[in-house]
Protein backbone atom coordinates (compact mmCIF):
# COMPACT_ATOMS: atom_id res chain seq x y z
CA UNK A 1 0.00 0.00 0.00
CA UNK A 2 2.84 2.36 0.91
CA UNK A 3 4.57 1.55 -2.38
CA UNK A 4 1.39 2.36 -4.32
CA UNK A 5 1.10 5.68 -2.48
CA UNK A 6 4.60 6.72 -3.48
CA UNK A 7 3.98 5.65 -7.08
CA UNK A 8 0.86 7.80 -7.21
CA UNK A 9 2.81 10.77 -5.89
CA UNK A 10 5.39 10.28 -8.63
CA UNK A 11 2.65 10.22 -11.28
CA UNK A 12 1.24 13.49 -9.96
CA UNK A 13 4.70 15.04 -9.98
CA UNK A 14 5.32 13.97 -13.58
CA UNK A 15 2.08 15.52 -14.74
CA UNK A 16 3.00 18.80 -13.03
CA UNK A 17 6.63 19.00 -14.13
CA UNK A 18 6.96 19.28 -17.90
CA UNK A 19 9.54 21.19 -19.94
CA UNK A 20 10.21 24.72 -18.56
CA UNK A 21 7.08 23.83 -16.64
CA UNK A 22 3.66 24.95 -17.78
CA UNK A 23 4.04 27.83 -15.32
CA UNK A 24 7.30 29.18 -16.79
CA UNK A 25 6.29 28.73 -20.44
CA UNK A 26 3.13 30.72 -19.86
CA UNK A 27 4.96 33.44 -17.96
CA UNK A 28 7.54 33.78 -20.75
CA UNK A 29 4.93 34.24 -23.49
CA UNK A 30 2.97 36.62 -21.28
CA UNK A 31 5.90 38.93 -20.60
CA UNK A 32 7.11 38.79 -24.21
CA UNK A 33 3.94 40.61 -25.25
CA UNK A 34 5.04 43.65 -23.25
CA UNK A 35 8.36 43.82 -25.09
CA UNK A 36 6.68 44.43 -28.46
CA UNK A 37 6.55 47.85 -30.18
CA UNK A 38 3.23 49.67 -30.15
CA UNK A 39 2.27 48.74 -33.75
CA UNK A 40 2.28 45.07 -32.83
CA UNK A 41 1.56 45.17 -29.11
CA UNK A 42 -2.14 46.01 -29.45
CA UNK A 43 -2.96 42.79 -31.30
CA UNK A 44 -0.88 40.66 -28.94
CA UNK A 45 -2.22 42.34 -25.80
CA UNK A 46 -5.82 41.83 -26.93
CA UNK A 47 -5.02 38.11 -27.30
CA UNK A 48 -2.56 37.76 -24.43
CA UNK A 49 -4.62 35.17 -22.55
CA UNK A 50 -4.76 32.85 -25.55
CA UNK A 51 -1.08 33.30 -26.43
CA UNK A 52 -0.24 32.59 -22.80
CA UNK A 53 -2.40 29.46 -22.58
CA UNK A 54 -1.22 28.07 -25.92
CA UNK A 55 2.42 28.34 -24.82
CA UNK A 56 2.15 24.76 -23.54
CA UNK A 57 0.53 23.19 -26.62
CA UNK A 58 3.81 21.65 -27.87
CA UNK A 59 4.26 19.92 -24.50
CA UNK A 60 0.71 18.59 -24.69
CA UNK A 61 1.48 17.12 -28.10
CA UNK A 62 4.36 15.15 -26.57
CA UNK A 63 1.67 12.91 -25.08
CA UNK A 64 -0.08 12.26 -28.40
CA UNK A 65 2.40 12.76 -31.27
CA UNK A 66 5.63 10.77 -31.58
CA UNK A 67 7.07 13.41 -33.93
CA UNK A 68 6.88 16.17 -31.33
CA UNK A 69 9.55 15.12 -28.82
CA UNK A 70 12.70 15.85 -30.91
CA UNK A 71 11.53 19.41 -31.52
CA UNK A 72 12.31 20.39 -27.91
CA UNK A 73 16.03 19.58 -27.56
CA UNK A 74 19.35 18.85 -29.22
CA UNK A 75 22.03 16.52 -27.81
CA UNK A 76 25.20 18.29 -28.91
CA UNK A 77 27.61 15.67 -27.59
CA UNK A 78 26.59 13.28 -30.35
CA UNK A 79 28.12 15.64 -32.89
CA UNK A 80 31.44 16.26 -31.17
CA UNK A 81 33.05 13.28 -32.84
CA UNK A 82 33.07 15.59 -35.83
CA UNK A 83 35.04 18.22 -33.93
CA UNK A 84 33.04 21.07 -32.39
CA UNK A 85 29.46 22.24 -32.26
CA UNK A 86 30.36 24.59 -35.10
CA UNK A 87 30.96 21.58 -37.31
CA UNK A 88 27.19 20.96 -37.48
CA UNK A 89 25.75 22.53 -40.63
CA UNK A 90 23.12 24.99 -39.45
CA UNK A 91 20.90 24.55 -42.50
CA UNK A 92 18.63 21.51 -42.39
CA UNK A 93 19.33 20.42 -45.97
CA UNK A 94 23.09 20.50 -45.40
CA UNK A 95 22.76 18.74 -42.04
CA UNK A 96 20.83 15.93 -43.75
CA UNK A 97 23.63 15.59 -46.30
CA UNK A 98 26.20 15.17 -43.52
CA UNK A 99 24.08 13.12 -41.10
CA UNK A 100 21.16 10.77 -41.67
CA UNK A 101 17.78 12.32 -40.93
CA UNK A 102 17.13 9.48 -38.49
CA UNK A 103 20.21 10.54 -36.50
CA UNK A 104 19.18 14.19 -36.54
CA UNK A 105 15.75 13.32 -35.17
CA UNK A 106 17.26 11.08 -32.52
CA UNK A 107 19.62 13.83 -31.37
CA UNK A 108 16.94 16.54 -31.41
CA UNK A 109 16.12 19.36 -33.80
CA UNK A 110 15.17 22.38 -31.65
CA UNK A 111 17.16 25.06 -33.59
CA UNK A 112 15.66 23.92 -36.89
CA UNK A 113 12.21 23.76 -35.30
CA UNK A 114 12.56 27.36 -34.15
CA UNK A 115 13.33 28.46 -37.69
CA UNK A 116 10.53 26.34 -39.20
CA UNK A 117 7.96 27.76 -36.78
CA UNK A 118 9.26 31.27 -37.45
CA UNK A 119 8.68 30.78 -41.19
CA UNK A 120 5.14 29.56 -40.47
CA UNK A 121 4.54 32.72 -38.45
CA UNK A 122 5.81 34.90 -41.32
CA UNK A 123 3.34 33.20 -43.66
CA UNK A 124 0.50 33.62 -41.17
CA UNK A 125 1.23 37.34 -40.99
CA UNK A 126 1.36 37.59 -44.79
CA UNK A 127 -2.05 35.96 -45.17
CA UNK A 128 -3.50 37.70 -42.11
CA UNK A 129 -4.54 34.34 -40.71
CA UNK A 130 -5.09 35.61 -37.20
CA UNK A 131 -5.67 32.26 -35.52
CA UNK A 132 -2.45 30.92 -36.99
CA UNK A 133 -0.59 34.07 -35.95
CA UNK A 134 -1.56 33.27 -32.38
CA UNK A 135 -0.86 29.55 -32.75
CA UNK A 136 2.59 29.96 -34.28
CA UNK A 137 3.53 32.85 -32.00
CA UNK A 138 2.68 30.80 -28.92
CA UNK A 139 4.50 27.70 -30.17
CA UNK A 140 7.52 29.65 -31.39
CA UNK A 141 7.77 31.04 -27.86
CA UNK A 142 7.76 27.50 -26.50
CA UNK A 143 10.60 26.22 -28.69
CA UNK A 144 12.71 29.34 -28.10
CA UNK A 145 12.20 28.87 -24.36
CA UNK A 146 13.26 25.23 -24.50
CA UNK A 147 16.44 26.15 -26.37
CA UNK A 148 17.38 28.53 -23.53
CA UNK A 149 17.42 25.65 -21.01
CA UNK A 150 20.96 24.24 -20.67
CA UNK A 151 19.71 20.69 -20.07
CA UNK A 152 17.89 20.75 -23.41
CA UNK A 153 21.28 20.71 -25.15
CA UNK A 154 22.86 17.61 -23.63
CA UNK A 155 22.47 13.83 -23.56
CA UNK A 156 22.73 14.10 -19.78
CA UNK A 157 19.43 15.98 -19.89
CA UNK A 158 18.21 14.74 -16.51
CA UNK A 159 21.50 14.10 -14.76
CA UNK A 160 20.96 10.40 -15.38
CA UNK A 161 24.61 9.96 -16.42
CA UNK A 162 25.98 11.67 -13.30
CA UNK A 163 23.64 10.31 -10.61
CA UNK A 164 21.63 13.55 -10.52
CA UNK A 165 18.27 12.14 -11.59
CA UNK A 166 15.57 14.77 -11.34
CA UNK A 167 17.70 17.86 -11.94
CA UNK A 168 15.85 18.68 -15.18
CA UNK A 169 12.54 19.56 -13.54
CA UNK A 170 14.38 21.00 -10.54
CA UNK A 171 16.16 23.62 -12.66
CA UNK A 172 13.42 24.55 -15.10
CA UNK A 173 10.22 24.02 -13.11
CA UNK A 174 10.78 24.07 -9.36
CA UNK A 175 13.10 27.10 -9.31
CA UNK A 176 11.02 29.38 -11.59
CA UNK A 177 7.88 28.51 -9.64
CA UNK A 178 9.59 29.38 -6.36
CA UNK A 179 11.50 32.49 -7.35
CA UNK A 180 10.17 34.08 -10.55
CA UNK A 181 7.92 36.52 -8.68
CA UNK A 182 11.15 38.20 -7.56
CA UNK A 183 12.66 38.27 -11.06
CA UNK A 184 12.75 41.38 -13.19
CA UNK A 185 11.01 40.16 -16.34
CA UNK A 186 10.49 43.55 -17.97
CA UNK A 187 13.22 43.23 -20.57
CA UNK A 188 13.00 46.30 -22.78
CA UNK A 189 11.89 46.37 -26.40
CA UNK A 190 12.16 43.70 -29.08
CA UNK A 191 14.77 44.08 -31.80
CA UNK A 192 15.06 42.82 -35.36
CA UNK A 193 16.68 39.42 -35.86
CA UNK A 194 18.42 39.40 -39.23
CA UNK A 195 19.01 35.63 -39.40
CA UNK A 196 16.49 33.63 -37.29
CA UNK A 197 18.24 30.29 -37.90
CA UNK A 198 21.68 31.60 -36.92
CA UNK A 199 20.13 33.18 -33.83
CA UNK A 200 18.58 29.83 -32.86
CA UNK A 201 22.04 28.26 -32.98
CA UNK A 202 23.45 31.11 -30.91
CA UNK A 203 20.84 30.33 -28.25
CA UNK A 204 21.74 26.64 -28.27
CA UNK A 205 25.46 27.36 -27.92
CA UNK A 206 24.82 29.77 -25.04
CA UNK A 207 22.75 27.17 -23.23
CA UNK A 208 25.25 24.39 -23.80
CA UNK A 209 28.05 26.44 -22.24
CA UNK A 210 26.05 26.46 -18.99
CA UNK A 211 25.55 22.69 -18.73
CA UNK A 212 28.68 22.05 -16.66
CA UNK A 213 27.71 24.75 -14.15
CA UNK A 214 24.14 23.46 -13.82
CA UNK A 215 25.41 19.98 -13.00
CA UNK A 216 28.56 20.76 -11.00
CA UNK A 217 26.87 23.26 -8.68
CA UNK A 218 24.13 20.78 -7.81
CA UNK A 219 26.68 17.98 -7.34
CA UNK A 220 28.62 20.13 -4.89
CA UNK A 221 25.48 20.98 -2.92
CA UNK A 222 24.48 17.33 -2.85
CA UNK A 223 27.70 16.54 -0.99
CA UNK A 224 26.96 19.27 1.55
CA UNK A 225 23.38 18.27 2.35
CA UNK A 226 22.16 15.18 4.17
CA UNK A 227 19.73 13.05 2.19
CA UNK A 228 16.98 13.89 4.68
CA UNK A 229 17.53 17.61 4.01
CA UNK A 230 17.54 17.37 0.24
CA UNK A 231 13.95 16.28 -0.42
CA UNK A 232 10.64 16.60 1.34
CA UNK A 233 6.89 16.54 0.79
CA UNK A 234 5.51 19.86 -0.39
CA UNK A 235 2.07 20.99 -1.53
CA UNK A 236 1.83 22.01 -5.19
CA UNK A 237 -1.39 22.70 -7.05
CA UNK A 238 -3.34 21.23 -4.12
CA UNK A 239 -1.33 18.00 -4.35
CA UNK A 240 1.25 16.63 -1.94
CA UNK A 241 4.43 15.73 -3.86
CA UNK A 242 7.87 14.38 -2.98
CA UNK A 243 10.46 16.74 -4.43
CA UNK A 244 13.44 18.95 -3.61
CA UNK A 245 13.03 20.74 -0.29
CA UNK A 246 12.66 24.50 -0.08
CA UNK A 247 15.97 24.74 1.74
CA UNK A 248 17.82 22.81 -0.95
CA UNK A 249 16.12 24.79 -3.73
CA UNK A 250 17.10 28.09 -2.11
CA UNK A 251 20.71 26.95 -1.77
CA UNK A 252 20.87 25.81 -5.42
CA UNK A 253 19.22 28.97 -6.68
CA UNK A 254 21.65 31.18 -4.75
CA UNK A 255 24.67 29.14 -5.82
CA UNK A 256 23.80 29.69 -9.49
CA UNK A 257 23.87 33.45 -8.88
CA UNK A 258 20.91 34.47 -11.05
CA UNK A 259 21.34 31.99 -13.91
CA UNK A 260 17.66 31.01 -14.13
CA UNK A 261 16.53 34.64 -14.05
CA UNK A 262 19.00 35.60 -16.78
CA UNK A 263 17.89 32.74 -19.01
CA UNK A 264 14.24 33.71 -18.55
CA UNK A 265 15.04 37.35 -19.33
CA UNK A 266 16.90 36.41 -22.50
CA UNK A 267 14.09 34.07 -23.51
CA UNK A 268 11.43 36.74 -23.13
CA UNK A 269 13.37 39.31 -25.15
CA UNK A 270 14.14 36.82 -27.90
CA UNK A 271 10.57 35.55 -28.11
CA UNK A 272 9.35 39.11 -28.60
CA UNK A 273 12.15 39.77 -31.09
CA UNK A 274 11.25 36.71 -33.18
CA UNK A 275 7.59 37.78 -33.24
CA UNK A 276 8.57 41.32 -34.22
CA UNK A 277 10.99 40.12 -36.89
CA UNK A 278 8.38 37.82 -38.45
CA UNK A 279 5.97 40.74 -38.64
CA UNK A 280 8.61 42.95 -40.27
CA UNK A 281 9.58 40.23 -42.74
CA UNK A 282 5.95 39.70 -43.70
CA UNK A 283 5.57 43.33 -44.74
CA UNK A 284 4.23 44.79 -41.49
CA UNK A 285 0.52 44.02 -42.00
CA UNK A 286 -1.89 46.27 -40.13
CA UNK A 287 -3.28 44.38 -37.13
CA UNK A 288 -4.53 47.34 -35.13
CA UNK A 289 -8.26 46.84 -35.72
CA UNK A 290 -8.41 43.07 -35.28
CA UNK A 291 -10.87 41.89 -32.67
CA UNK A 292 -9.99 39.42 -29.96
CA UNK A 293 -9.61 35.93 -31.44
CA UNK A 294 -11.60 33.02 -30.09
CA UNK A 295 -9.68 29.79 -30.54
CA UNK A 296 -11.32 26.79 -32.15
CA UNK A 297 -8.11 24.77 -32.23
CA UNK A 298 -8.72 21.23 -31.02
CA UNK A 299 -5.23 21.29 -29.49
CA UNK A 300 -6.62 23.50 -26.74
CA UNK A 301 -8.69 20.59 -25.50
CA UNK A 302 -6.11 17.79 -25.33
CA UNK A 303 -6.47 15.92 -22.06
CA UNK A 304 -3.13 14.48 -20.91
CA UNK A 305 -4.43 13.09 -17.63
CA UNK A 306 -3.17 9.57 -17.17
CA UNK A 307 -1.25 9.57 -20.45
CA UNK A 308 2.43 8.72 -20.78
CA UNK A 309 4.76 11.09 -22.58
CA UNK A 310 5.98 9.62 -25.88
CA UNK A 311 9.77 9.45 -26.11
CA UNK A 312 12.20 10.38 -23.38
CA UNK A 313 10.83 11.58 -20.07
CA UNK A 314 12.89 14.58 -19.05
CA UNK A 315 11.49 15.30 -15.64
CA UNK A 316 11.81 11.96 -13.80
Amino acid sequence: MKSLFYRMLCIVAMLILTSWGFFAHKKINHYAVFALPAQLAKFYKSNIDLITEKAVDPDKRCFTDSAEGPRHFIDLEDYRKEGTVDSIPIHWSQAKEKFQEKQLLKNGIVPWQINLTYQKLVKAFQTKDYKRIIKHSAELGHYIADAHVPLHTTKNYNGQLTHQQGIHAFWESRLPEMFSEKYNLRVGKANYIKDPLAEAWTIVRESNRLVDSVLSIEARLNRQFKASQKKSFIERNNQLVWTYSDRYAIAYHEAMNGMVERRMQKTILRVASYWYSAWLESGQPDLTNIEKIKSTDKQDHIDITGKKRIGREEWM
